[in-house]
């Protein structure tokens, strides 16, 4: 905030002064935070802030006013206001003057739904005519005082971030070269045979390929992971990726070497010194076999539920978790699209159960008949890779299984 700026902000009254100064930390917020709003969702939302929504795509019992409360989430409000809770950009748009960006909106905040000419606007004060039902204005007397807060810590994420957190850290998909050319554990400190947190082990590249090394001074942290067990697709059977079983989080304490030492008959031979690692981290216990990838940096998204712009046409291809068939409400499952395929994080689907096979009884000539696809609910995808993708169960009517098919969610 500039001197300029400062020097005009004048606290004609408190309620006013409230005001400005929570439209000048929202617009700080937006270019300190780097929250991204795509040019499709602010498109969709310029084109119906002008007119707001029909009513019919509101939800049935959409509430006059919602005051929003912790733990409530972007897909929940949205969700509260429309039949379609992917049509958060528009909800939105409904509001735009107001609200400059959907990941600003705080526990405490007061949504007003406003019903006019066919048309539903949401705005975060109430209509004129509703203005005599409204809180009072009250004069606010304001002293200076310092006080350090994330503008982002209260900001409503648009899921609920602990069912998908540990998906962004622990899956790992590899191609099958890079599954070969992934470096093992080879052995253990002390000749243990199961790793867990704390212990030392021992690590090598395959062949000549040496991939652990330390020459940087930057600290060096590996997945572990066991079992690349391989995704195909459910239709056409083609090895799409492998699924790599999470084990936990390695250390690199020192390179791979080598050196030259002498035999008791004096004859001078090479010595492969593997790399030193310790296990800082265990989901499950760790052995000789087991492999290892860097790991990456974390990343931190904030994600827009919205519909593709292109036709979809996908299918589940497995749902995570161990010999797990069926996917119940906020599992994890892995569809066989990416970003190939123009899939992107936010892509919200829609889930077909597939028709029975039955045989027409009321039909003499027995005709063997296929019943239609019906829906079955919705799914999200939040993490993407180049022909597969991860999406969360957000909604479903009955258990969701393997090579169940997804379309667009309109």
């Amino acid at each position: 905030m500039t001197k300029s700026t400062i020097a005009k902000f004048k606290p004609a009254s408190g309620a006013l002064a409230l005001a400005l100064l929570g439209a000048l930390l929202a617009a700080t917020a937006v270019s300190a935070q780097g929250l991204v709003v795509t040019p499709d969702q602010r498109a969709i939302a310029q084109q119906v802030g002008h007119s707001g929504v029909p009513l019919s795509a509101l939800a049935e019992n959409a509430p006059d006013s919602h005051t929003v409360q912790r733990g409530d989430t972007l897909w929940a409000i949205s969700g509260l206001f429309l039949k379609s809770p992917w049509r958060w950009p528009e909800l939105w748009g409904m509001n735009l003057d107001e609200i400059k960006n959907p990941h600003l909106i705080y526990p405490g905040q007061k949504l007003y739904l406003e019903r006019k000419g066919g048309r539903a606007t949401l705005r975060t004060t109430p209509a004129a005519s509703d203005a005599s039902a409204a809180e009072p204005i009250t004069t606010v007397r304001l002293s200076p005082r310092t006080r350090y807060e994330t503008l982002s810590g209260g900001a409503l994420p648009a899921l609920k971030n602990h069912l998908i957190e540990p998906f962004l850290a622990e899956p790992v998909i590899i191609d099958e070269k890079g599954l070969q050319a992934a470096p093992r554990i080879v052995a253990a400190y002390e000749d243990r045979v199961l790793l867990t947190r704390g212990d030392r082990a021992y690590a090598r590249g395959k062949g000549e390929n040496v991939l652990l090394d330390d020459t940087s001074q930057k600290q060096k942290l590996y997945r572990v992971f066991r079992d690349a067990t391989p995704l195909r697709d459910p239709l056409s059977g083609e090895l799409l990726g492998y699924e790599a079983r999470y084990l936990g989080k390695a250390l690199l304490v020192r390179g791979e070497s080598s050196g030259h030492s002498t035999d008791a008959s004096g004859a001078v031979r090479t010595d492969i010194v593997p790399a030193t690692i310790d296990i800082v981290a265990a989901k499950e216990e760790m052995r000789a076999g087991d492999r290892l990838l860097p790991e990456p940096e974390r990343q931190f998204l904030n994600y827009v539920p919205h519909a593709p712009q292109g036709k979809v046409d996908a299918r589940i291809v497995s749902v995570y978790g161990n010999a797990v068939v069926n996917a119940a409400q906020n599992q994890v499952v892995v569809i066989n699209r990416g970003t190939n395929d123009g899939v992107e994080n936010g892509h919200v689907l829609a889930i077909l159960k597939d028709g029975a096979r039955l045989t027409d009884k009321t039909d003499e000539a027995q005709a063997e008949l296929k019943l239609p696809d019906e829906r079955n609910g919705l799914l999200m995808v939040f993490r993407t890779f180049e022909r597969l993708s991860y999406a969360l169960v957000l909604e479903i009517a009955d258990a969701v299984r393997i090579g169940d098919r997804l379309v667009n969610p309109r």
